[in-house]
């Protein structure tokens, strides 16, 4: 008879792969991917190597997985923001720099490795499709902005990314983990949060900056 796994059993093995992602991404958000390898998951879990295996199809489809739920839950996060801003496209792109760059000058490892630490081409073709969805969600604000002389004339899809890559590009000198033993000093993060929202506002045509 062959065998047939009870809802127990269903559950117990969901719960261990649970765990396995869990403890994947406290270890990202502690010292990066490069971090999160298997033998080091399976030790915060007090399993062995091949447990984790039989999970996962290897390292890089768990790592995969756990940049996926992570960068999911910030987009999440900042598109709720964004839907309770006002209606104007200047506040809801405000939510948009305050929201990204406020949350990622405060859990500054997890949103290195998540902008910025050099990956696996899974988990790279992850933040391309992450990278996307934060430019259609800005790309879809300016249009707004244009059509309502909030913001200058202009082809939005460019501008979402060049918006984009601003805001990220300015954030690597605040993110940077240290090189050294001694942890990287705090930035000031509103002078950091003010200058991007300046700067971003500016080059879409509009000295609004709310």
């Amino acid at each position: 008879m062959p065998y047939r796994p009870t809802e127990a059993t269903r559950r117990n093995a969901e719960l261990k792969r649970a765990g396995f992602l869990r403890a994947a991404r406290e270890l990202v958000a502690a010292r990066g991917f490069g971090a999160a390898t298997v033998a080091a998951i399976a030790a915060e879990c007090a399993a062995s190597v091949g447990s984790v295996y039989s999970y996962f199809d290897g390292r890089e489809d768990l790592l995969a997985e756990v940049f996926r739920s992570a960068a999911g839950h910030e987009l999440e996060v900042v598109r709720k923001a964004v839907a309770e801003a006002g209606p104007g496209a200047p506040e809801r792109l405000d939510v948009v720099i305050r929201t990204f760059a406020g949350r990622a000058l405060r859990g500054r490892r997890m949103a290195w490795s998540l902008l910025f630490e050099p990956v696996t081409p899974a988990v790279e073709a992850e933040r391309l499709v992450y990278r996307r969805s934060y430019t259609d969600l800005i790309a879809e604000i300016l249009r707004d902005g244009v059509a309502t002389r909030a913001f200058a004339a202009q082809d939005t899809t460019l501008a979402a990314s060049a918006v984009l890559g601003a805001i990220s590009e300015a954030l690597i000198g605040g993110l940077r983990p240290s090189d050294g033993d001694e942890p990287a000093p705090s930035p000031d993060g509103a002078a950091i949060v003010e200058g991007i929202r300046l700067f971003c506002f500016r080059a879409l045509g509009t000295e609004e900056t709310l």
